[in-house]
């Protein structure tokens, strides 16, 4: 959908730290970057949604997860690559913003629609080396473009099959992993990854410090309920966890100034956020929570709470019956987070 900002007249800004980015390995022989792919029959369709959010960062859209971008005289960084099916007419989008290499692809997410782009994305690109410029990032030996940054539980899930799904192919891996933050520094800009587990174990938060501006991955996504993968090691209880600590990064403008302005927030999908959007966001998962966890509290089970409808309220905005992620895909999500802490929390007495 295209990009607009909120109405509200909030926002907030966040503090990180960052160093200097660590080398990605021993400098070698400059290479030729790969020519972007021609023009894909996608072409024909919509064209893709360009957003500028800050000077130097921008937001492409309808190539699956929302595409962020940041430019500058040290070359491109992107976060997320989208989902594949589009990626030449994103190659295309990225070439307008900026005709320097695409030097990093950091994913938020093992998602299928935020890393689906990364093979054909980053033979397109040339990851920084220690001396800088020219050396293309390695992995297994083997010199394979941009470099691609993520939490190491993202490689371990993309490397590996799981229920309905198969392993990612080996080009569309991450070449360099974290684990609990990662800071690199490009384009006279501090770039912060920070682990923050929520719909799965492997969800990152990017910062843009000096564009003010927070990537948070599939965290949050404004075209339906959170995707919650408990069986990859997400929960409710974390996806609200991680929401918090997001609201708490925020500071909204100074009182009574009517003004935009604040930290633009940029979700997996839908338009750039402001603060109070994500306290909202946070609001409606809290509050969804603590009816499930009372109707199991009362002794109802899924189908009884399914049927009672605990996300009344929120379904016409958030909820769908069909499609990837459906309204009782959402509430059994939640239920499966509440029972399997209480088991836990009884040693798994019953």
């Amino acid at each position: 959908m295209p990009f607009q900002f909120s109405s509200r007249v909030a926002g907030f800004c966040f503090v990180a730290c960052a160093t200097i980015v660590s080398p990605l390995g021993a400098q070698q022989p400059a290479r030729t970057p790969a020519p972007a792919p021609s023009p894909s029959a996608a072409s024909t369709q919509r064209p893709l949604s360009v957003f500028k959010v800050a000077p130097q960062v921008h937001v492409i859209s309808g190539d699956g997860a929302n595409i962020t971008v940041q430019s500058g005289p040290d070359g491109v960084v992107l976060v997320d690559s989208g989902a594949g099916r589009r990626s030449a007419d994103v190659l295309a989008a990225i070439k307008a913003i900026s005709p320097d290499p695409i030097r990093y692809i950091i994913n938020t997410t093992p998602d299928p629609d935020h890393v689906g782009g990364n093979a054909e994305i980053a033979p397109a690109g040339d990851a920084l080396a220690g001396g800088g410029g020219g050396a293309g990032a390695s992995f297994g030996g083997v010199r394979t473009g941009a470099g691609r940054l993520a939490h190491e539980n993202v490689l371990l899930r993309m490397s590996s099959a799981g229920a309905g799904r198969q392993p990612f192919p080996e080009a569309a891996w991450p070449t360099e992993g974290y684990v609990d933050t990662k800071n690199i520094y490009l384009n006279g800009e501090a770039i912060q990854l920070l682990h923050a587990p929520a719909t799965s174990d492997g969800d990152s938060i990017v910062f843009f410090r000096k564009s003010d501006v927070i990537v948070t991955g599939r965290i949050i996504d404004v075209t339906h309920f959170p995707i919650i993968d408990v069986a990859a090691g997400g929960s409710v209880q974390a996806e609200i966890a991680a929401l918090n600590r997001l609201v708490e990064m925020a500071v909204p403008p100074t009182p009574l100034v009517w003004q935009e302005g604040g930290t633009k927030v940029v979700p997996a999908n839908g338009h750039v956020l402001e603060q109070a959007d994500v306290v909202e966001y946070r609001d409606m998962i809290t509050i969804v929570r603590d009816v499930v966890q009372d109707m199991i509290k009362k002794g109802m089970t899924l189908q009884q709470i399914r049927a009672a409808q605990p996300t009344k309220g929120y379904t016409r905005r958030y909820g769908s019956d069909t499609g990837r992620w459906t309204t009782a895909n959402f509430v059994d999500a939640v239920y499966a987070s509440l029972t399997a802490s209480a088991t836990a929390r009884t040693g798994g007495a019953r």
